[in-house]
C-alpha cells in the first residue's frame, strides 16, 4: 500500500495566451501532435481546455509522480528532436505569453477517469 506522500502527484497548470485568432489552430495541433508526444515522453496530460472568458486563452495540465521525474521527463522532451523539430516550430509562433503553476495534490485528491464524462 502506498503512503499518502507516494500517492500525491506533481501537476503543472499551464495557461497560454495565444495571438488573436490562433486558439483553434493551437488546439488542433496540440490534440493531434503535441499531446501524444508529451504522453509518449512519460507525462500524464489533461487538456487542452478552452477558456470560456477569453477567446485567445487555452489551459492544459500535465502530471508527474515526483519533482525529480518532472525535471527528468521535461529535460528529455525539450532537449529532444520531437520538440525541437516537430513541435516548437509550430506552436511557439502561436503563443504570445504563457505561465505555469506547479502544484502538489493533497492527500484527498481525486483523479480523473480519462473520460470526457462526469458519469
Amino acid at each position: 500500500m502506498m503512503s499518502p506522500q507516494e500517492a500525491r502527484l506533481i501537476i503543472e497548470i499551464r495557461r497560454y495566451r495565444l495571438y488573436p485568432g490562433k486558439r483553434e489552430t493551437f488546439i488542433q495541433f496540440f490534440e493531434q501532435v503535441n499531446r501524444p508526444e508529451l504522453r509518449d515522453a512519460g507525462m500524464l496530460v489533461f487538456g487542452p481546455l478552452r477558456d470560456l472568458e477569453d477567446p485567445d486563452v487555452v489551459h492544459w495540465m500535465r502530471a508527474f509522480a515526483t519533482l525529480s521525474d518532472r525535471e527528468r521527463i521535461k529535460d528529455g522532451f525539450y532537449d529532444g528532436p520531437v520538440w525541437l523539430k516537430e513541435v516548437e516550430p509550430h506552436v511557439m509562433p502561436l503563443i504570445a505569453h504563457f505561465e505555469a503553476s506547479v502544484v502538489e495534490t493533497t492527500e484527498g485528491f481525486e483523479t480523473f477517469s480519462g473520460s470526457a464524462s462526469l458519469l
